[in-house]
């Protein structure tokens, strides 16, 4: 009867254990795959008060907008803004919880650099279709079939380069490393490292929890939930692959995504490379709080290194 009873308690026990534990996985899960996203109309209202959106501009410039088949099975919405005569091309990859026309305020900078630019919405957020967002896992897929849309338009002899924001930068160093190198460079601005250290910080940033024990749960649930490891979007990783140059940004006061990530990834990042870290800025803020910096850093960089490399193909062309 004591057995019983031992058996008993031990099988409640169990279950409970097994209740708690996948309550706990599908909320985290919930967390990271659901999170919520700030409203299309906030973004916009937010930009034009900033003044980082100018509607006049934007409606008067010659653009096309595009749908465009990603690989996962959705339409994945993007604009070609052609203000200037070049075939040279910068793809802008925003971060979570923004959309595209949170990228026009790079737009304006990479027009006074002499790029035209692609803005787009990552999936399941602006006007892309998608049920998840896998911060860097799906959307390097979906960049994949961006890069190769630009292409086809402007050709292979145009430059090509793609500036990605928080989880735009991971995404962007995840295709360069993971599918194609397929820009001639590469702007990472505050993006973290790796996802499992990240989902760690924030965890232990927004709760009294101290243990790995979250990240391990999260990461078994996701893997059955949406089809990928936490572990298997790793930037750092990525960027170990990439030969074409890579300029890293961050601001110091970032600690949502710390700046040590951006440095551990430039550490070890092998080639033509340069690091920014500004003193002023919270998180993806670089730009807003630094503009005229941020845009000279980054004229130094393709000064530096792809400018250079134009100028080696017209010799070459002319000869």
């Amino acid at each position: 009867m004591k057995r019983r009873k031992l058996l008993l308690l031990s099988g409640i026990v169990t279950s409970v254990i097994s209740a708690v534990t996948t309550v706990f996985g599908i909320l985290v899960t919930n967390q990271l795959m659901y999170i919520k996203k700030k409203d299309d109309q906030f973004i916009y209202d937010r930009e034009i008060k900033a003044r980082r959106f100018d509607e006049a501009w934007y409606n008067k410039c010659r653009k096309e907008e595009m749908l465009i088949d990603s690989p996962n099975g959705y339409p994945v919405k993007g604009v070609f803004l052609k203000p200037l005569d070049t075939k040279n091309t910068v793809i802008i990859s925003h971060g979570v919880t923004e959309n595209k026309i949170n990228s026009v305020k790079y737009v304006r900078m990479y027009e006074r650099l002499g790029f035209n630019t692609f803005v787009f919405d990552h999936r399941r957020h602006g006007e892309s279709g998608g049920k998840t967002t896998s911060y860097g896992y799906y959307e390097k897929f979906d960049l994949e079939a961006v890069v190769n849309t630009v292409k086809s338009i402007v050709g292979e002899d145009a430059i090509i380069g793609i500036h990605g924001e928080s989880m735009g930068a991971a995404t962007t160093l995840l295709y360069a490393g993971a599918i194609e190198d397929g820009a001639d460079f590469y702007i990472s601005d505050c993006g973290f490292s790796d996802f499992s250290k990240q989902v760690a910080h924030v965890i232990k940033k927004e709760t009294v929890l101290r243990t790995q024990l979250p990240v391990h749960l999260a990461d078994m649930f996701i893997r059955l939930r949406d089809g990928y490891s936490l572990r298997s979007v790793s930037p750092k990783e990525a960027v170990m692959n990439i030969n074409s140059p890579i300029l890293f940004i961050h601001s110091l006061e970032d600690d949502f995504i710390l700046s040590e990530m951006t440095e551990e990834m430039y550490e070890v990042k092998n080639g033509p490379k340069m690091i920014k870290l500004f003193e002023k800025g919270a998180h993806a803020q670089s730009y807003n709080e630094n503009p005229t910096q941020y845009e000279q850093t980054v004229k130094e960089f393709i000064e530096k290194y792809v400018r250079s490399k134009e100028y080696i193909a017209e010799v070459k062309e002319a000869l």
